[in-house]
């Protein structure tokens, strides 16, 4: 896994697609199959790039006053904050060159951020606004770590008491264990071929559709794969998904989202589109992508079928069910948004 490299690789391609606008080529196509289809809108974000440029957009979230909250490792702003037509309210951030993750967690009915940089090898909690609340340095608590720059954490999901579990995505792909106020309490996972190890630990996130049985959701994306693990660490079962390097998993009501990149014997190829999967983890649509298609129980391997998305990186999901997808090395265009069709 070298992301600098596949960058150098593939980054001339992508610009001379990306230089060219999307509406020269769709016109607000209808992506997806069966119950789950989605217009397309290129033009979303009415960001002047002039005054709020993008570099790469890693992800987003919706905030409880319905806001729209990208995060991008641009430092000239690497927060925008829109309303859901694409107006820019605000904007804040400058000290996050390595922006990766974002996770917003209602804390005693107050929104905070956790932001995890890359450049940084660190995790940071902020207000929606920027004020920086707490910090959690490389887990040398573990054993595990020497130094930083061996710990690049990519995701962190926060658990109903604040837990915090940070998925070490580009380092060595650990999940580590915090509580609230950011006491170290264990970790698990860790880079391998085993079951309960991961390969390239991308994303985490709780699954609380079965509220019997809540679980972490973590990516183990060269394996095209989800791992699911009980909040204690220990290893259950895997969600196979042929063809996908899958990026975090966002659970939105019954449903399972994630942006993928198209995987090609094990390498990343310059496209991708939208997975989504129903309760019992069964894929129902790709936006952009090939149908999902089921023999004897196993998923067929999975592809992009138009070139909608270079290298989408995250989906947010609204209130009124609307889609954002953010995009990484991708000739810094701003979001997309997706509305549903009924």
């Amino acid at each position: 896994m070298d992301r600098r490299n596949f960058i150098k690789h593939s980054s001339l391609g992508t610009a001379a697609i990306c230089a060219q606008p999307s509406s020269l080529f769709f016109d607000d196509p209808v992506l997806g199959q069966g119950h789950k289809k989605y217009r397309l809108d290129t033009a979303w974000s009415k960001a002047d790039v002039s005054r709020n440029p993008v570099n790469d957009c890693h992800e987003m979230v919706q905030d409880s006053k319905g806001r729209i909250i990208l995060l991008t490792n641009e430092t000239k702003n690497n927060v925008l904050i829109y309303d859901k037509k694409g107006k820019l309210l605000t904007s804040w951030g400058t000290e996050y060159p390595g922006a990766h993750g974002l996770t917003l967690f209602n804390e005693n009915g107050t929104d905070v951020l956790f932001i995890c940089d890359n450049n940084r090898h660190q995790v940071i909690k902020t207000t929606v606004d920027g004020k920086v609340l707490m910090v959690l340095d490389y887990p040398k608590e573990t054993g595990e770590y020497t130094k930083p720059e061996e710990y690049v954490p990519t995701e962190t999901a926060i658990g109903e008491r604040g837990d915090i579990y940070v998925a070490d995505g580009y380092g060595k792909d650990f999940v580590i264990h915090y509580d609230v106020a950011g006491k170290y309490l264990g970790h698990f996972g860790g880079r391998g071929t085993e079951n309960k190890h991961l390969l390239n630990a991308h994303g985490v996130t709780i699954d609380r559709r079965d509220p019997a049985q809540p679980c972490l959701l973590v990516t183990s994306r060269q394996q095209n794969a989800f791992k699911r693990y009980k909040l204690s660490g220990e290893y259950m079962d895997t969600v196979d998904l042929p063809g996908a390097w899958v990026c975090r998993p966002v659970i939105h009501g019954d449903h399972l989202y994630a942006a993928v990149l198209q995987s090609n014997n094990n390498q990343w190829k310059e496209s991708g589109f939208i997975t989504i999967l129903d309760k019992s983890n069964k894929v129902v649509s790709n936006l952009g992508g090939s149908a999902p298609t089921y023999e004897n129980g196993k998923l067929a391997e999975m592809y992009q079928a138009t070139k909608h998305f270079q290298y989408p990186h995250d989906v947010c999901i609204d209130d009124e069910g609307s889609l954002y997808v953010a995009q990484w090395n991708s000739g810094k265009v701003y979001p997309y948004k997706l509305k549903p069709v009924k």
